[in-house]
């Protein structure tokens, strides 16, 4: 009876992990397209988690990207041609590295000006302190009470 529980246990523990697991996705059929295809996908940004690129990005639309990518490899057209058109049909921003341009020019140098403008307020701002605090001089007795004072502190 014990051996029977044990069995029952074991089945009900064990048997629903099938049903979590995934099929396995085939790689594609060409290793030459799928080489291709890691080489632009570095390339690309994830347009979902715009931080990783599409070849590090798990999201759905990264994939429908690749399978979008995959298809236009497989059309014979250039990794030149892909990228324009994925361009034209997302902008500049599905680059994971986009052109120096006009448009761009605060993207690349915004995090500099920020950085330029902070260490400037943060000059501005200590100097204008100093300034304002007095100049305080000690006088003979309020010294020597200050070197008691410390002297008793250290020991």
């Amino acid at each position: 009876m014990k051996r029977v529980r044990v069995l029952l246990f074991m089945c009900a523990v064990i048997a629903p992990t099938g049903v979590w697991a995934d099929e396995a996705k085939p790689l594609g059929e060409n290793p030459q397209v799928e080489a291709r295809l890691k080489t632009l996908a570095v390339e690309l940004r994830c347009l979902v988690c715009q931080n990783q690129t599409l070849a590090d990005s798990s999201a759905p639309l990264a994939e429908d990207l690749r399978r979008e990518v995959r298809e236009m490899i497989a059309k014979n057209m250039t990794d030149q041609e892909i990228i324009e058109f994925l361009v034209a049909r997302y902008g500049d921003f599905v680059l994971y590295r986009p052109p120096w341009r006009l448009t761009t020019t605060l993207l690349w140098l915004g995090p500099f000006l920020l950085l330029l403008v902070g260490g400037t307020v943060l000059v501005v701002t200590l100097r204008r302190r100093q300034k304002t605090l007095p100049e305080t001089v000690l006088s003979e007795e309020e010294h020597r009470r200050a070197e008691r004072l410390l002297s008793k502190g250290n020991t």
